[in-house]
């Protein structure tokens, strides 16, 4: 069957719709449906000079393949008037909506995959919503509490253990127990979204060095250690902790089917630096599929036709990878 994909472009004000409507411009073996405003859409596509036709999206409809330059739709309303480039707090709640639709449609199976544009976390904050990502809400609106952050490269698949957190509370959030539940989900879904047979997992230390044998650090001697101990006699392949600045060099990449980074800014300089524009980020641990973009709203360039679209082409090659397996 062709598989039904629901697309949230993100924030309205930056590239979201216009990298959604890019990728319209292309055939594809799914449906597309995206969950937005068509007027924004109508609007934004008029600006960059591109063909859009909208379909009202139709759950009794039997799925096709998409068709350049049209677009089904799920319309959910803006709060107030939208400029590309200039943020505006009283559509924040727009953008929750948009994303909330999405994910309970696939919930409730009625579509295969999410695959989300960029938000602005700030914009949402100043809003007065709880927002710290979409893997955090995702997980909440899902009702999971184990969730991973994963970002497919053409080089690298490389996880987060910890993810939109302060730097002051990463080492905190390190626990032996989380850690082994958290690694033998990373294992159990690279064996079955990704069907590797026996993955090899290379495990980063926090500390510089991988903590010198505790001479820069304890986290790694009485918690990473003895998390990956238990897990080698559960028969799951992982190696470390590994200095993070060496995990991420040429050679020790090719023995490693995912590097487990500790936070954030542990992985995400290397990981743009290798592919920005051409990685997919997936959520983890959740009872849909989920992709997305790897990079941000980009108001600067938002209406102005030079947004690049290639994350969000990769997402969706991804999502539909995913769906067919």
């Amino acid at each position: 069957m062709t598989p039904k994909l629901m697309i949230t472009p993100g924030e309205p004000a930056g590239i979201g719709p216009d990298i959604t409507i890019m990728l319209a411009q292309h055939a594809w073996p799914a449906e597309l449906v995206a969950v937005c405003d068509p007027k924004l859409l109508i609007a934004r596509a008029s600006q960059l000079k591109l063909r859009l036709s909208l379909i009202p999206f139709d759950l009794h409809d039997k799925p096709s393949a998409h068709s350049p330059g049209t677009l089904k739709i799920i319309p959910v309303s803006l709060q107030a008037p939208c400029q590309a480039g200039q943020l505006n707090v009283m559509n924040a709640s727009y953008v929750l909506t948009c994303l909330e639709t999405a994910t309970d449609y696939c919930l409730q199976k009625k579509a295969d995959a999410l695959v989300t544009g960029p938000i602005h976390k700030g914009i949402l904050n100043d809003a007065a919503i709880a927002f710290s990502g979409h893997t955090e809400f995702l997980a909440n609106r899902c009702g999971v509490d184990q969730v991973i952050m994963l970002f497919v490269t053409p080089k690298a698949k490389v996880a987060l253990a910890t993810t939109h957190l302060a730097l002051s509370n990463v080492p905190s959030a390190i626990q032996i127990e989380s850690l082994t539940r958290l690694i033998r989900l990373l294992h159990s879904e690279l064996q079955t979204q990704f069907k590797i047979a026996n993955p090899t997992i290379v495990v980063c230390g926090l500390n510089p060095h991988a903590g010198e044998n505790g001479y820069l650090g304890r986290e790694e001697v009485d918690i990473i250690e003895p998390c990956l101990e238990r897990l080698r006699h559960e028969q799951i392949q992982v190696i470390g902790p590994l200095a993070a600045d060496t995990v991420f060099t040429p050679n020790r990449l090719k023995s490693a089917d995912a590097v487990l980074a500790m936070y954030h800014d542990q992985a995400l300089p290397v990981v743009k630096y290798m592919s920005f524009g051409h990685s997919v980020n997936v959520t983890l641990g959740l009872p849909l599929i989920r992709t997305s973009v790897d990079h941000g709203v980009a108001l600067d360039v938002a209406g102005t036709r030079k947004a690049d679209a290639a994350s969000l082409s990769a997402a969706l090659r991804l999502a539909l990878e995913l769906c067919n397996r």
